[in-house]
């Protein structure tokens, strides 16, 4: 019975490794946000580089390709529809900038995509953790903030090297990013400028500081300990990583 399982594990891999790696394409699954809509009319900039995002790594001899440009659009567009009246969709800021009856201009993107392979979680599991930023702007063009989450998912591994399991972690830390933005943002300096129905505002001053205030600091995927090598392991409370910094007053 063993000896059958780890064929068909190895079996499973090499046929992977003939086909080029593992590719897989995840898209975001959400269900329908119970929160209450702000009357604002936003704009959502999707750049170039985001609709065809694509993480490439090699890992053990095995290629992987995680295409998550179609998924980014989706999450995108559901998330942001979801917390506001209504959204207008540009290919770039500088076409945001001529709309004329913007309140902002959001511009979300994939800064890192990492991830935990079944061979390196004791065969358990795989693992995904998705860091996004959310770049504000004011209609003029300006950075008003920069919102920073993360998105952490898991699923039972099915075999070293399987994709499903990979997609659906992906999957799951679409959701979770996804879920922190709704239920965190209303309490965000930019949504409480954006609930009274103001358009957000930006001097030079502002512009600068905020420029000089963006930090980054990278999340790695969070490992935890395989039962088989210690069965009292627990994992240690996952940190909300989310910040908001509003330009300081005139």
């Amino acid at each position: 019975m063993h000896r059958w399982r780890l064929t068909a594990v190895v079996f499973s891999t090499l046929t992977l490794v003939a086909c080029g790696g593992v590719q897989i394409a995840p898209a975001p699954q959400l269900p329908k946000a119970l929160i209450d809509v702000l009357p604002a009319k936003v704009g959502l900039v999707i750049p170039a580089d985001q609709r065809e995002y694509t993480h490439t790594e090699t890992r053990g001899g095995m290629a992987w390709t995680i295409s998550l440009g179609a998924g980014q659009q989706q999450l995108s567009r559901r998330v942001l529809e979801s917390t506001f009246r209504e959204i207008n969709e540009f290919p770039d800021l500088e076409n945001a900038r001529s709309a004329t009856d913007l309140q902002a201009i959001f511009e979300p993107r994939i800064e890192q995509f990492s991830f935990a392979t079944a061979q390196e979680t004791g065969g358990e599991y795989v693992a995904v953790t998705i860091r996004y930023r959310i770049n504000v702007y004011a209609p003029n063009g300006e950075r008003f903030d920069s919102l920073t989450l993360t998105g952490y998912g898991t699923a039972s591994a099915d075999g070293l090297g399987s994709a499903a399991p990979m997609e659906e972690a992906s999957r799951l830390a679409m959701r979770d990013a996804a879920a922190r933005f709704l239920t965190q943002f209303p309490d965000t300096e930019v949504a409480k400028a954006l609930v009274g129905g103001q358009r957000l505002q930006v001097s030079a001053d502002d512009a600068l500081r905020a420029l000089a205030a963006t930090g980054l600091r990278i999340d790695a995927v969070p490992i935890r300990i395989s039962r088989r090598i210690d069965p009292d392991w627990k994992p240690a409370a996952l940190a909300v990583n989310s910040s908001a910094q509003a330009p300081a007053a005139p």
